[in-house]
């Protein structure tokens, strides 16, 4: 018993560098206090003192703001940071080495009974208000970004962003032929076209990032194709001209760059007044006109 509350306790200091020593976190983090206190309801849940366990959890609610069921399965060196807002539901099952941050929710999608939640295998990190819904598994080493909605298997090692949750990055890279783009042609076209990604790194899991710079590298490649089609067609025909692009203009986009509402409508200036022409053209407007 002394052991895994050792253990707990020294799972703090190496995932949290504001920890100072043994005493401030034993009396401090509402994180470790909802653990402890989830293993004595879980034991009371697993000897069938199923009310007692209940009462013991809603108590561990009040003090600390995390809500884990008594059924809920947790293994060694689980870490809550900050803690508040967390809820794991009844037939949840995180292993060894997990750490949550505030709001996460390990919550079901079905009023059946059996298996509803999901389980997290050992050294997953889910970030601050990521919700995990569902009875599947979140394979080892997995990252979930913050605010997350997850709905899906997601495998070892990966990492998922967003809303509804994508796979951004793996360990392993598929099976399948990447196309190969050079860096420079790749930031020449950046520019050319007035996209920097949103200041982010094509390595940052941002998905609309990443989906913008996969339809570049496309552009890219097509780009690359028209030249040696037109290389082709120099050799073919000697009298063959190559076309220019048209040049991409700052006034073609003044509406957006404008530093007013890009979604607001221009104001039309109003029209000038012309007094109505009489039937036989005259446009006379009276006898001081």
């Amino acid at each position: 018993m002394f052991q895994r509350l050792r253990e707990d306790i020294n799972s703090v200091f190496d995932r949290d560098p504001a920890a100072r020593n043994f005493l401030e976190v034993l009396t401090n983090y509402p994180g470790l206090h909802a653990l402890l206190i989830h293993r004595l309801s879980h034991w009371l849940w697993r000897k069938n003192l199923k009310w007692l366990a209940r009462t013991i959890s809603s108590f561990s609610r009040w003090l600390t703001g995390v809500e884990i069921h008594p059924g809920a399965s947790i293994g060694r060196r689980f870490f809550i940071d900050h803690g508040m807002g967390v809820v794991i539901g009844e037939t949840a099952e995180v292993w060894d080495d997990v750490t949550l941050y505030q709001g996460v929710t390990l919550g079901g999608t079905s009023w059946n009974k059996g298996k509803r939640h999901p389980t997290l295998e050992d050294g997953v990190i889910v970030g601050a208000g990521a919700k995990i819904l569902g009875p599947f598994s979140v394979g080892a080493g997995a990252k979930i970004g913050s605010n997350a909605v997850v709905t899906k298997e997601v495998p070892a090692g990966a990492t998922v962003v967003g809303i509804p949750g994508k796979i951004v990055k793996r360990t392993e890279p598929d099976d399948a032929e990447v196309l190969e783009v050079d860096p420079e042609r790749r930031e020449a076209m950046r520019r050319k076209f007035g996209f920097d990604a949103y200041g982010i790194s094509e390595d940052m899991p941002d998905p609309v990032a990443r989906s913008i710079q996969a339809i570049l590298d496309h552009m890219h490649a097509v780009d690359e194709r028209i030249e040696r089609m037109c290389q082709t067609l120099r050799k073919v025909d000697a009298s063959y001209r190559d076309g220019r692009l048209p040049e991409l203009r700052d006034e073609d986009f003044a509406d957006i760059l404008d530093d007013g509402d890009p979604c607001a409508t221009p104001e039309k200036a109003p029209a000038p007044k012309t007094a109505p022409a009489t039937e036989n053209g005259d446009d006379s407007r009276g006898p001081n006109g």
